[in-house]
């Protein structure tokens, strides 16, 4: 039984939800995002509640799988409307740096040549000093993605701690060579 599944979403003042078929449309503040839900579940909007409700059609295992994950793919659409998503990197390293120019992203990350990053759609990058980047958007999957993408690219190393990682993620570090002698 789907504990996720079965919560209704609560849809906050200023956000539109329209059902359409398989379609769910969510319009807000931010931006409009749409998706299209899988035919072994079915959702319904309740106008008084202000509440979308996820239902399954039967008992089968990719039914129960779906029924969460549908819930939960509306709610982060909702929060992605209204508030939006942020993820930041830090770049740890002598002569490691980002810029931004254009709709390219610009990294020296101790490589022979500089890394040219082009920035997706609906996605705003964002570079405070050259040792932060700020990734923001309504959709949590895009933003998601293309933060790990970066990171990805100079993954944080156990010896120096050189490389990007997540603002606040911990390093976990070796010793090294020990002295002899």
């Amino acid at each position: 039984m789907s504990r996720i599944g079965n919560q209704p979403v609560q849809i906050p003042a200023g956000v539109k939800v329209q059902l359409a078929d398989r379609m769910v449309t969510v319009e807000g503040p931010k931006g409009k995002l749409q998706w299209e839900h899988r035919p072994e579940v079915s959702m319904t909007h309740d106008e008084q509640a202000k509440t979308i409700v996820v239902t399954r059609r039967n008992d089968q295992r990719t039914s129960r799988a779906l029924h969460g994950l549908s819930r939960a793919l509306v709610a982060n659409m909702v929060v992605g409307v209204t508030q939006g998503y942020e993820k930041r990197l830090e770049i740890q390293g002598v002569g490691y740096l980002a810029a931004v120019q254009g709709n390219v992203l610009q990294l020296r990350v101790g490589l022979a040549n500089e890394l040219q990053v082009p920035i997706p759609d609906g996605v705003t990058v964002a570079v405070p000093d050259q040792q932060h980047i700020v990734i923001q958007g309504i959709d949590k999957q895009k933003v998601g993605h293309f933060a790990a993408s970066v990171r990805a690219l100079r993954k944080p190393e156990p010896y120096k701690g050189k490389g990007i990682r997540y603002l606040g993620e911990p390093v976990r570090r070796k010793q090294g060579k020990a002295m002899v002698k």
